[in-house]
């Protein structure tokens, strides 16, 4: 069977910025399960291959939970358009639609520095939604960064003349939504294509695979209406700075733990880092230096940590140590940073396994497979050093200038990792 026909195309309610796997497993999902008959249009970010592979099926695709014990499929309709993201008459056509009231994005943690594209791009929709008088609208970001509402909105008023026309009406209607997404969705594999051929009898050429448990927390306004992801289990709060903390401390600073220390010990994914005992202690040392800084009561931290173990061993996920230590520059200050800053500010120690994390990637950097744009200076450095504390200060002042009182303890955690050991 080629591909199922398509049973409704729903009208365009939601445009989307980033169409990649997490997308389609996370926001798209949660669109379709509100029920409402919200559709999206859906733009990739940097290259055209996922627009292209999904028009050639009718934009339709197989969502494949993965669970411990088997896999459910569900057919994804709820993509009514996919283009090339350098398609700005459609992209532009899309965000001047008053029936469009949100703008979600998905375009990692790289793509809100300075100079990047994202905000430029949300800009031009911006401008087009304003020329055609279409109304106020809610731009939505879904990455891992602490308030990426504040951080969405001030970046895009950075690209605009102060006391603009188009200043003054983005202040006024248009919302910039900060939200917590969480579920883990590895990049897909043949052999997971291969899987959803036998699991449906479709040969789908985009399927994403993800596994069972999904987390969308937002606060914000909806000037223009939303679609009713309430319903499908999105909670909308008054503060979700709480939310962020425990996601990107817990889980995402986790992850990171796992991706430096893993695949120097030569392990490939996060299951498999989690069955490597000391890998495994260091990941709970770090968890305990964590949750102290998280403003929730013990069973609730207990509650999230003990569903971590669950899906950090869940090995029929295969989550790529390589995917999750891209970008470090860029995920190690709200993941790491943050907290060993919180705990400082209590008049804590710094965190053991906190320092151990950088020392990993100092490491990690220093090495052959290092893909991460924002560390290109740092990379050289560490490099030509070998000496553990020019390598601590090394870090410390690309990452966390404020922390160079720090370089000592780092010091001694890089110096450990030299004499081949985790401790």
């Amino acid at each position: 069977m080629t591909s199922p026909p398509r049973s409704v195309r729903h009208p365009v309610r939601v445009a989307h910025l980033g169409l990649g796997a997490f997308h389609r497993a996370h926001q798209a999902w949660y669109t379709q399960l509100a029920g409402d008959g919200s559709g999206i249009a859906a733009f990739t970010g940097r290259s055209a291959d996922a627009a292209r592979v999904l028009a050639a099926q009718d934009a339709m695709y197989t969502l494949v939970e993965r669970g411990a014990e088997g896999d459910s499929a569900t057919l994804m309709e709820v993509l009514s358009e996919v283009h090339d993201g350098a398609d700005t008459e459609a992209w532009r056509r899309v965000l001047a639609d008053p029936e469009v009231g949100v703008l979600t994005l998905t375009v990692t943690e790289a793509g809100y520095r300075p100079g990047s594209s994202a905000p430029a791009r949300v800009l031009d929709g911006l401008r087009a939604r304003h020329a055609a008088g279409a109304g106020g609208i809610a731009v939505v970001s879904c990455d891992n960064l602490p308030d990426n509402g504040r951080v969405l909105r001030d970046a895009v008023l950075a690209l605009v003349e102060p006391g603009s026309e188009i200043e003054a009406w983005i202040r006024a209607d248009v919302s910039f939504v900060s939200s917590m997404v969480d579920r883990i969705t590895p990049a897909t594999t043949d052999a997971d294509r291969e899987a959803v051929r036998r699991l449906t009898g479709w040969d789908d050429a985009a399927p994403v695979v993800t596994e069972p448990f999904a987390e969308w927390v937002l606060a914000g306004s909806f000037p223009a209406g939303r679609p009713a992801w309430d319903a499908a289990g999105a909670q909308f709060v008054d503060d979700i700075a709480p939310y962020e903390q425990r996601k990107l401390w817990l889980l995402n600073a986790g992850h990171s733990l796992l991706a430096y220390h893993g695949l120097a010990a030569g392990r490939g994914t996060v299951a498999q880092a989690v069955a490597d005992p000391a890998l495994a202690d260091e990941l709970e040392e770090l968890w305990s230096e964590q949750r102290t800084e998280l403003p929730f009561d013990a069973l609730t931290v207990d509650e999230a940590l003990a569903a971590l173990r669950s899906r950090f061993g869940n090995a029929r996920i295969e989550h790529r140590l390589a995917q999750i230590a891209t970008d470090g520059s860029q995920k190690l200050g709200p993941r790491i940073v943050d907290p060993l800053r919180s705990r400082l500010s209590a008049g804590r120690d710094p965190g053991r396994a906190q320092l151990g994390v950088l020392a990993a990637w100092a490491d990690h950097l220093a090495g052959p497979d290092v893909r991460d744009p924002g560390a290109g200076a740092l990379v050289e450095r560490l490099r030509d050093a070998t000496a553990p504390r020019e390598r601590a200060a090394a870090v410390l002042e690309a990452l966390a200038p404020d922390l160079t009182d720090l370089t000592d303890p780092l010091a001694e955690r890089i110096a450990a990792r030299q004499q081949g050991a985790l401790a």
